[in-house]
């Protein structure tokens, strides 16, 4: 409902602002509201929001030394703190399950040493890295959406390496891949009477028909890509041990996020993790140089989580700022600018949300 609602606060001269990737129904008004002199502020809470303004911040400082960036990869991850952490996925839901389900359909698009690079979602999840981060170990990286369309935004027209994506605890991927390649993440169409099947029935009807187990089945057609590890993951949603489906009508994806929301839910007292991580490359004064930029924010329970203190802190800030005078921009903004960005990071470190540079 974004488009409708900004298209009414441009008609009706109204700000609006939002922590949600700027669409393009969002740009067509960027013209009219600078006219009127009303903001649009989108993206701007944790990813996309903090990642902007810390990434704008080392960017800012860089090229002011005379620096040239030759790579900038930045992760992000919603995760389970290590306290919490007691399922073999090392993940609990602590924002939208449905956009966990869902993601990484569509292609990535990045650059890597100066080539375009594309990852379609039948690969996305096999063509991983791997990040560390000082304290919390190592995690799966896959690439996320579109990397390509925050060269300009981020000033970086000649950089040979933009790559964006998103934090799973190592294992994750390979184990999720099971679902992309079953088909079970598809949200095109809908199984009737679900609820006469079991989830055993329901991978059953994904594979070949044969004699042996589901499981067996399973494995077959999975063949190098499942491990003893994978198959603690896939245990653990009890979906081979004829588990009842309770929604009566249902993509495969709404199915498979039923099971997980039961699974995969924050319990009382648990905590979530946010982990971020910059890695630059520069060159200086005819020196190559790293530098890692690096967030790790732990939740208080199971309500007041650092998901909802990332998304909702940078918003609630950058609003009350602009409210009371500490800029004036108008048109479509997301906090890449100093205006937006400076005062924002400072609040964030008196809440709390503290990068480490290294």
């Amino acid at each position: 409902m974004h488009g409708d609602v900004a298209r009414d606060c441009v008609k009706f001269g109204k700000h609006i602002a939002t922590a949600s990737y700027v669409s393009e129904e969002m740009k067509a008004l960027d013209a009219e509201a600078k006219q009127k002199g009303l903001l649009i502020l989108n993206e701007c809470g944790l990813d996309p929001g903090i990642d902007h303004a810390s990434a704008m911040k080392i960017i800012d400082e860089l090229k002011h030394k005379g620096a040239e960036i030759t790579s900038f990869k930045s992760y992000c991850g919603g995760l389970v703190a290590p306290e919490s952490n007691d399922n073999p996925w090392g993940y609990k839901f602590s924002w939208n399950p449905r956009n966990v389900i869902l993601a990484g359909q569509g292609t990535a698009q990045f650059i890597e040493n100066g080539n375009l690079k594309f990852i379609p979602y039948n690969r996305i999840y096999t063509q991983i890295d791997s990040i560390a981060v000082d304290g919390y170990g190592s995690f799966d990286a896959y690439a996320n959406r579109d990397s390509i369309g925050y060269k300009e935004p981020y000033g970086l027209n000649n950089i040979k390496t933009l790559l964006r994506g998103t934090l799973r605890q190592t294992g994750y991927c390979k184990a999720w891949n099971v679902f992309v390649k079953l088909g079970l993440t598809d949200d095109g169409y809908k199984i009737r009477e679900a609820n006469k099947l079991t989830y055993t029935q329901l991978i059953d009807s994904f594979l070949p028909d044969g004699k042996i187990s589901t499981k067996e089945k399973l494995k077959a057609f999975m063949q190098n890509d499942w491990d003893a590890d994978v198959e603690a993951k896939l245990d653990y949603l009890e979906l081979f041990n004829n588990k009842k489906i309770k929604i009566a009508e249902g993509s495969p994806a709404q199915l498979l996020q039923d099971l997980l929301e039961e699974k995969w839910k924050l319990q009382h007292g648990d905590k979530d993790m946010i982990v971020m991580q910059h890695l630059f490359e520069y060159t200086l004064n005819g020196k190559n140089h790293k530098l890692t930029s690096s967030l790790v924010v732990i939740g208080d329970d199971e309500e007041h989580t650092a998901m909802a203190k990332t998304v909702g802190l940078p918003l609630a800030i950058t609003v009350k700022n602009f409210l009371t005078g500490k800029f004036k921009l108008s048109g479509v903004q997301i906090p890449i600018v100093k205006e937006i960005y400076e005062p924002m990071l400072v609040e964030l470190e008196e809440l709390g949300i503290i990068f480490t540079e290294k």
